[in-house]
């Protein structure tokens, strides 16, 4: 197809095109970092629309059997906004798991009522949990993730998988976001425990020289040495960190490729 053509052949597969803006805008809706009150709707529905536009060339519309404007078409609409909630979905679950982490640790090092609002999360967060996911959003940029989710994930989702698709396969859809609610637990404790092991055994320690010596009032320097501990931690296992931030991003899309290989159709068969 002729990109000199695209319009034209928008107009002629009009209800084809919303049915892509639709999967589009879902996704842009519940994916982390452009999801935020932050960005204005109307800059998040042109751009389901220009991602639909690009698309749209290579979707083979041609082949699909639709009847424009009626009860079954707004069927397929409902499940296309579904198919791209569950894409954005699964990827903020993985960004839940950064968020977490610094939930864990965050009351053992003395800021547990240090909660403000996370613009990027849209929910109330401690300030390490908003370090950490800021820090993980700018992992998922540097490794090209909004490349990966739009060029590749979506993409490749208009080619494989549709509504029939979709309730055909909702064991291995199930499946595969329970797994991710799961995952997101386990990450959330692989990332948080050196620093939450570490602090308890700076509590312990404490404690006992407090039992010790009586005279020594050294709990109340409790709270300085928890807050500089953790802050050593951090900066020491940085590094280590965004790797880990890394392999979880990079787990997250073999997931949802697999996902499309289990239950995805043939390339032009997706309509």
């Amino acid at each position: 197809m002729n990109y000199e053509n695209i319009i034209e052949e928008i107009l002629k597969y009009g209800p084809a095109f919303l049915l892509i803006a639709t999967r589009a805008l879902a996704m842009i809706e519940t994916a982390p970092l452009i999801s935020t009150d932050s960005v204005p709707q109307v800059a998040k529905i042109g751009l389901a629309g220009f991602i639909a536009y690009i698309v749209f060339p290579t979707s083979l519309v041609s082949s699909w059997d639709l009847s424009a404007y009626g009860l079954n078409f707004i069927f397929l609409v409902i499940g296309e906004a579904l198919i791209g909630i569950i894409m954005g979905f699964y990827i903020l679950l993985i960004f839940s798991a950064f968020t977490t982490a610094g939930q864990f640790f965050s009351l053992q090092m003395g800021f547990g009522a240090s909660e403000t609002f996370d613009p990027l999360a849209q929910i109330e967060n401690p300030l390490i949990g908003q370090f950490l996911n800021l820090v993980a959003m700018l992992v998922f940029l540097y490794m090209g993730g909004f490349r990966e989710l739009f060029l590749g994930g979506f993409w490749r989702s208009i080619q494989t998988i549709n509504i029939i698709s979709l309730v055909q396969g909702r064991e291995a859809v199930m499946t595969m976001l329970l797994s991710g609610l799961s995952r997101l637990f386990l990450d959330a404790i692989t990332i948080s425990l050196p620093i939450l092991g570490t602090l308890f055994l700076t509590s312990l320690s404490t404690g006992l020289i407090s039992k010790a010596a009586p005279q020594i009032n050294i709990l109340s320097e409790g709270f300085p040495i928890s807050i500089t501990t953790a802050f050593i931690l951090i900066f020491a296992t940085l590094p280590f960190m965004i790797d880990i931030f890394t392999q979880m991003i990079n787990a997250g899309f073999r997931d949802i490729e697999t996902l499309f290989i289990q239950i995805g159709v043939p390339v032009g068969e997706a309509r």
